[in-house]
C-alpha cells in the first residue's frame, strides 16, 4: 500500500518482496550493533528496536509516544498527545542507546538538543516538536469520539509552557552520560551547561508543574529538587573528570544547600521516607529513583547530608 500527494505524478513500482528483505535486513543488521550480551540479549533487542523506531531519522527527535489521546483508564480525561520529544523521557532513551552501543542515535539527539534547546535559558521547555518545533498549542478534536469512549481527542500539549525544574538536572544528566560513554565532545554543550546553570540557580527555588505535569498551583516537588541537585552535581564531575571550566567550589556549595533543603522539608522522619512535595504526606513513585540518581546510598539519607551522592546514574 503506498500514497503520494494529488499533485504529483505518481511513483515508482517497488517490488514488496524485495522491499520486506530490504526491511528485514537493515533491522538484522541494526540489531546485531547491540554490545550487551547475556540471559536477556533477545529481550533487550527488542526494545532497543522499539526505541529506535520512536527516534525521527532527519532531526534525531524522539517520542515519548506516537500516539495521542489514548486514556489512562477508559473513560478519563487524562488523555494526553505524547507526540512530542519529552527531554526528560528522550534522556532514559539515551541512556538506553549509549549502554548498548549504538552511538550513532545518541550523537544525534545531543545535536538535536542543542539546536533545539538554544536562546536564552529561561525559554528552555520540557519538550519539543520533533523538528525543535516551541509552540505546541493544545485543543481539542470535538468531532471526534475518542478510543472506547474516552473523550476528548487532544492535538497538542499545553504542558509544553510549564516550569518543570528537574528537566534541567535530565538535560545536565545527559550531556554528562555522553562524556562518560565517550562520545566525541562538543563545545557548544558545556557552554549551554553553563547557561543553563547559572540560570538555574536563579530559579531553583520556586515551585513548579513537576514531572507529572500538574495543571493546579505549582508546587515544591521533591524530585524536582533533587534533579536540580543532579545538574550542579553532573557538573561538578565533569570539572572533576572530563577537565572542563566552571566555577566548582560554588556549585558545590549549591549542591549542598540544595541537598539539606531537601532532608530538612521532603524527609518523614517518622515515616522514614521522602513525600512527594514539601509539606506533603503523599509518596511518589520518582523518588524511587533517589539511589540511582546519587543523592544517597539506598541504606539511608545520612549519606545526602554531605551534598554529595556515592556514584551518578550514568555510572549504574
Amino acid at each position: 500500500m503506498s500514497w503520494y500527494p494529488s499533485h504529483h505524478r505518481g511513483f515508482a513500482y517497488r517490488d514488496p518482496h524485495e522491499t520486506l528483505l530490504a526491511t528485514e535486513t537493515q533491522w538484522l543488521d541494526w540489531s546485531s550493533h547491540c554490545t550487551l550480551q547475556g540471559k536477556w540479549r533477545e529481550a533487550i533487542i527488542r526494545s532497543l528496536i522499539t526505541l529506535r523506531m520512536l527516534i525521527y531519522r532527519p532531526t534525531g527527535g524522539i517520542v515519548a509516544a506516537p500516539t495521542t489521546s489514548l486514556p489512562e483508564w477508559v473513560g478519563s480525561v487524562r488523555n494526553w498527545d505524547y507526540r512530542y520529544c519529552w527531554i526528560r523521557d528522550a534522556t532514559l532513551t539515551l541512556y538506553a542507546l549509549l549502554s548498548s552501543g549504538y552511538r550513532s542515535e545518541a550523537r544525534a539527539w545531543r545535536e538535536w538538543l542543542l539546536r533545539a534547546a538554544a536562546g536564552h535559558p529561561s525559554e528552555m521547555q520540557i519538550m519539543y516538536g520533533l523538528a525543535g518545533e516551541r509552540r505546541l498549542t493544545e485543543y481539542e478534536v470535538e468531532w471526534l469520539p475518542g478510543y472506547e469512549g474516552s473523550r476528548p481527542v487532544r492535538i497538542g500539549n499545553a504542558a509544553y509552557r510549564q516550569l518543570q525544574l528537574d528537566v534541567y538536572g535530565e538535560l545536565s544528566d545527559a550531556l554528562y552520560a555522553c562524556r562518560r560513554y565517550g562520545l566525541e565532545s562538543n563545545p557548544d554543550s558545556w557552554n549551554m551547561s553553563l547557561a543553563l546553570l547559572e540560570y538555574l540557580e536563579t530559579i531553583w527555588q520556586q515551585p513548579d508543574q513537576g514531572m507529572w505535569e500538574i495543571r493546579g498551583e505549582p508546587r515544591h516537588f521533591t524530585f524536582s529538587k533533587i534533579m536540580t541537585w543532579v545538574a550542579f552535581d553532573r557538573a561538578i564531575k565533569a570539572v572533576e573528570q572530563f577537565g572542563l571550566e566552571g566555577p566548582r567550589a560554588h556549585w558545590e556549595k549549591l549542591r549542598a544547600e540544595i541537598a539539606t533543603e531537601i532532608l530538612d522539608k521532603a524527609y518523614d522522619p517518622e515515616r522514614n521516607t521522602f513525600v512527594q512535595y514539601y509539606g506533603a504526606r503523599d509518596l511518589d513513585a520518582s523518588l524511587l529513583l533517589i539511589p540511582q540518581l546519587g543523592l544517597f546510598a539506598a541504606g539511608g539519607p545520612a549519606g545526602a547530608r554531605h551534598g554529595r551522592g556515592d556514584r551518578a546514574r550514568a555510572d549504574a
